[in-house]
């Protein structure tokens, strides 16, 4: 790193790094050389770099990472949230009418519609961020869904195990096999991760086991859907197998918090969903007070959560499920961090990736304080400005 070009942001009003003995500096400056952290302290201690970008006094946080995302689809699902909002209850039908859309699509017309969404993510502060196929399945359209996601990020996930679709409903056993069989095999060479759906009108604790067994027999991680729509046995299956995490968590039993805190499986939680759904929201002060690990994401798909801002995600963290400002800050970056088993994302301390973002704010409180309201100026990967400009 010494013989990089090294770069010092100087007049950062607030500093969010994470780490534990400093997580939070006034007056700071940040150094990078080449694409990491070389240092940070208070600005009158800065050492001399190559090049001295002042950011006037805003807030620095790390970059977002979104651990939960099904970025790969084609169509959309207004109609659907115009009945939520008059009434309708949600459910997981709704899944088989982007299916059909998906397939019908192009590989050209879903990697430009993925493109599409992730400079909006970028342009919000998501420099990480996980996508998942299951708008396919099929052999062929679940695995050209992951090499399509696989052109924007190495956190790929294969989930197959989203629903049954409408060809195998009367036979869903016979999917199961696919989806463990065939599937797998075509799927696993684009994918880190595997994931299921462990839910009512989905699949159930046994079902998804048979997938989660799978995808770690070809090297896969785990991780699950689990606990949206009500009670079930999900979570203690994520718990029992050790995934790296279990999202919505929605309805948790008490025999659920005290699985997730002695896993040590993170709680992925996703606001964006009860949102778009009016769903109750999940409780992150109870899982917080317990010690379980908690993340932010925000799920965008066109179904239940048609969002890519995690600014909006963090702001309906603090307003509606019992988080302060600084607990939802750590969970959309720390947090996403450690769902997806990454130690270089997340914070920003020497040796760090310099994913960073550069707030139109003095403190990052300012991200719940102002909810709806553009704040990021630059977001840079690797200190490559992405989006937004530091001029």
């Amino acid at each position: 790193m010494s013989n990089s070009p090294s770069t010092v942001l100087t007049g950062i009003a607030e500093l969010t790094t994470h780490d534990p003995e400093r997580p939070v500096l006034s007056d700071a400056a940040l150094v990078v050389e080449g694409s990491r952290v070389a240092w940070v302290g208070p600005t009158a201690e800065a050492p001399a770099a190559d090049v001295r970008v002042d950011v006037g006094g805003r807030a620095v946080v790390p970059g977002f990472v979104d651990s939960h995302s099904h970025l790969v689809f084609a169509g959309d699902r207004a109609p659907e949230f115009a009945a939520r909002m008059a009434g309708t209850p949600y459910a997981a039908g709704g899944i088989r009418t982007t299916v059909a859309a998906t397939r019908a699509a192009s590989d050209e017309q879903l990697t430009a519609h993925v493109a599409r969404l992730v400079q909006e993510m970028r342009r919000q502060g998501t420099t990480t961020l996980e996508i998942k196929s299951g708008y396919g399945l099929s052999v062929h359209d679940e695995a050209r869904s992951l090499a399509v996601a696989r052109q924007f990020t190495e956190e790929t996930t294969f989930l197959g195990a989203h629903v049954v679709p409408a060809e195998h409903a009367d036979d869903p056993a016979a999917y199961v096999e696919l989806v463990t069989g065939p599937m797998l095999e075509a799927a696993a060479p684009h994918a880190r991760w595997v994931d299921a759906f462990c839910e009512t009108g989905a699949f159930d604790v046994d079902q998804a086991r048979a997938v989660l067994v799978a995808g770690a027999a070809h090297g896969l991680r785990g991780r699950l859907h689990a606990s949206q729509l009500g009670p079930g046995p999900g979570v203690l299956l994520a718990a029992e197998l050790g995934l790296a995490a279990v999202d919505h968590c929605t309805y948790l039993t008490d025999a659920d918090v005290d699985a997730l805190r002695d896993s040590g499986t993170v709680a992925t939680l996703l606001p964006g969903v009860e949102f778009s759904t009016r769903q109750p929201y999940p409780d992150a002060r109870r899982l917080l007070d317990a010690g379980i690990h908690v993340a932010i994401a925000s799920d965008c798909n066109p179904g239940s959560s048609y969002t890519s801002s995690v600014p909006f995600c963090i702001a309906l963290a603090v307003r509606e499920m019992g988080m302060t400002p600084a607990e939802a800050l750590h969970a959309a970056t720390a947090g996403g961090a450690r769902a997806l088993g990454r130690d270089d994302v997340g914070h920003l301390t020497p040796g760090a990736r310099a994913d960073l973002v550069v707030l139109d704010a003095p403190s990052a409180v300012h991200l719940a304080y102002r909810p709806g309201v553009p704040l990021v100026v630059a977001t840079l990967m690797g200190a490559e400005v992405v989006a937004g400009s530091l001029g």
